[in-house]
């Protein structure tokens, strides 16, 4: 299993720490998830916090990262479960806050039971809280007792922090940019899923239910080594494929169908998103290949905005021009109603059949973190920022006929999207999903194989 070196992660805390000493210093204090009951007693499967981890490479649940910097130095403090080797019997193995500090090179580890006592401390005389509220409602809760305790001792001339700054707004800029090991991680994700799609691809036969071709997803993923899927997998036959976020995965696929996968796995705490989009029957009607090699050419166009400099919309404003004419040409668009090709943009005629964003940020989450919009100015005008080496994308145009009067039969019930993870090089861009089969004669031959 492909792994983070501990130097990566005490590099991005001294990353954060410099950014906190630069506005004067402070505490900062980021928790992980909290295991959530399913059931009873049953919890679901524990996932990190994607910030907590990106700073700690910690992976059990109830723990607590504070970084203090206070001008003459810096340290970074790991609360975390005591070392309880009978629970273990039970639940696996715990590190413990000696090891824990060890391994991942922190300053200090504390049992959380000592939180009442140390930070209130660490909280004494801080200049700046570093701290997202709203972010885990029961750490809010917390700080503000130990606040309590700060404020309790004011006669004594201790200060409480004299102002708040959003932690997760620094720590989500710098996880917008992705090092080499990031990006490796991120290639695994996507070869995986790309393996796990061509294995639907040939899977896949009119009959079958869309909960079996899920079932080959996410086979494909374990066989790999995924921890899990990266987000629920959308599998969409028919008109279930002109539903974006459709998740029942509950019908039967039949024979002049088209298949929408939408699914990306979980590698090492990294995510992939891939979508593609295929006949059941494993050869493409001439009304489905018209819109398929449509949706292509859009989603090319896009993929060549996808270089730095290029602003982050260009490559929607790309593929809307593709799609938006080919939509005039195959008669989806009445030339006659909605005029010219500006005309079409200029009145979004063309979100009847393409509704969404042509992308979003790719990262530790499937939908990432990081501002979309120039960070250095204010208000909804600020323009989109350009995009520079080391962001990861995704680019996935599509087109979703419904039935609808004046729509051409031929196209009823047509879902297509076709997506794939773009990362931002010096020199231009890496197809991070390359190797999934997308033009119609590569489906067409992987479903023949």
């Amino acid at each position: 299993m492909i792994t983070a070196p501990s130097a990566s992660f005490i590099s991005r805390r001294k990353q954060l720490l410099e950014q906190m000493q630069a506005q004067g210093g402070g505490v900062a204090i980021i928790a992980t998830a909290q295991e959530m009951l399913r059931n009873n007693d049953n919890t679901f499967p524990f996932r990190h916090d994607s910030s907590f981890y990106y700073l700690s490479g910690f992976t059990e649940p109830e723990a607590l990262l504070v970084l203090v910097a206070d001008g003459a130095s810096e340290r970074s403090i790991l609360f975390c479960r005591e070392k309880n080797l009978e629970q273990e019997i039970w639940d696996g193995f715990r590190y413990g806050p000696a090891a824990a500090q060890a391994q991942f090179g922190f300053d200090a580890a504390f049992p959380m039971e000592a939180l009442a006592t140390e930070m209130p401390n660490l909280l004494a005389d801080a200049a700046t809280l570093f701290h997202s509220a709203g972010v885990a409602p029961q750490l809010d809760t917390q700080l503000q007792s130990w606040l309590d305790v700060v404020h309790g001792k004011s006669r004594s001339g201790v200060l409480a922090p004299q102002k708040t700054v959003n932690v997760r707004s620094l720590i989500d800029e710098m996880r917008l940019f992705k090092d080499a090991s990031e990006i490796a991680l991120m290639q695994k994700a996507a070869s995986v899923s790309g393996a796990a799609h061509a294995r639907a691809m040939r899977a896949a036969k009119p009959g079958m239910f869309e909960y079996e071709i899920e079932a080959e997803l996410l086979h494909e993923f374990r066989r790999q080594g995924s921890q899990a899927p990266a987000y629920g997998s959308i599998v969409a036959t028919g008109a279930n494929a002109c539903v974006l976020h459709y998740q029942s995965n509950a019908a039967q696929i039949k024979d002049g169908d088209l298949i929408l996968i939408d699914a990306g796995c979980e590698f090492d705490s990294y995510a992939s998103d891939i979508t593609r989009s295929f006949p059941a029957n494993g050869k493409f009607s001439a009304a489905q290949k018209t819109l398929y090699e449509l949706v292509l050419a859009a989603q090319q166009a896009a993929i060549s905005c996808a270089h730095p400099g290029a602003g982050y919309m260009d490559g929607h404003h790309a593929a809307v021009m593709v799609l938006t004419q080919g939509m005039l040409d195959v008669g989806l668009l009445d030339k006659n109603k909605v005029g010219t090709l500006d005309d079409a943009i200029a009145h979004n005629a063309f979100r009847q059949f393409y509704m969404h964003g042509t992308g979003h940020w790719l990262g530790l989450d499937v939908h990432d973190v990081g501002s979309y919009r120039e960070v250095n100015k204010v208000g909804m005008e600020r323009p989109y920022r350009k995009l520079e080496a080391g962001m990861v994308i995704t680019v996935e145009p599509g087109i979703y006929v419904r039935k609808a009067e004046g729509v051409p039969e031929q196209f009823w019930d047509i879902g297509i999207r076709i997506e794939d993870d773009i990362a931002i090089t010096t020199d231009g861009h890496l197809n991070l999903s390359r190797d999934t089969p997308k033009t119609v004669a590569e489906i067409e031959s992987e479903m023949q194989s």
